[in-house]
């Protein structure tokens, strides 16, 4: 698939989520929610993104492992800001380990190769 038509699609998917947060939690006005909720279902489709390139990779794209880290981290800090309201350090812990793993994870991959 062209990386145009992935920008295409990714926009597509991200004004989707938009609308439907908005539908879901507009007429409340909770706009902490309607923001991280968007985080974390970008982060999702980000995910899903990483294993399309992963599969038709081509030569001159970001890579996978790339592309699902930021989705991880998109996941992270809509999740923390979700977990805020309970604890703070709730969310600090999830932004440590998500952080940790991402660096253990990048680290066994590069002495992979």
């Amino acid at each position: 698939m062209a990386q145009r038509q992935l920008g295409m699609l990714s926009f597509g998917v991200l004004v989707v989520i938009i609308a439907i947060l908005l539908i879901a939690f507009g007429p409340i006005q909770d706009w902490g929610s309607i923001i991280s909720l968007t985080l974390v279902l970008y982060g999702l489709w980000t995910i899903a993104l990483a294993g399309i390139r992963a599969k038709n990779p081509v030569k001159y794209e970001r890579g996978a492992l790339s592309t699902l880290i930021w989705g991880v981290l998109l996941v992270s800090i809509g999740g923390a800001w979700l977990l805020y309201a309970l604890d703070p350090l709730y969310s600090f812990a999830l932004l440590l380990l998500v952080i940790g793993i991402i660096a253990v994870a990048s680290a066994l991959l590069r002495t992979r190769k």
